[in-house]
């Protein structure tokens, strides 16, 4: 469940802030997600380091984010990468 993932290009994704919501409008797929925190958080740390697993992501998010305990983070971390792999959003490697 930890394995490494990358984004899709940014080209791949339109990225609408709407109040509380991101509205992810995915090109490949044709399919628009809302997504709320820490989805678009998740994104942005795997474009900001090219690619990684839910460690990598814990460790960006860390430096701006209080997420509570490490390994019970790293494991909703990995759980969101999982179902945002499911979704396209992310590809797993």
């Amino acid at each position: 469940m930890n394995g490494h993932y990358r984004a899709e290009p940014e080209t791949a994704l339109v990225v609408r802030p709407l109040d509380d919501i991101v509205l992810l409008y995915h090109r490949p797929s044709g399919q628009t997600h809302m997504v709320v925190s820490p989805v678009p958080e998740i994104l942005e740390a795997l474009c900001a380091g090219g690619d990684g697993d839910a460690a990598a992501v814990h460790d960006w998010l860390a430096q701006t984010h209080d997420l509570g305990p490490r390994e019970q983070a790293i494991s909703a971390i990995a759980a969101h990468l999982a179902d945002m792999a499911a979704i396209g959003l992310v590809r797993a490697l």
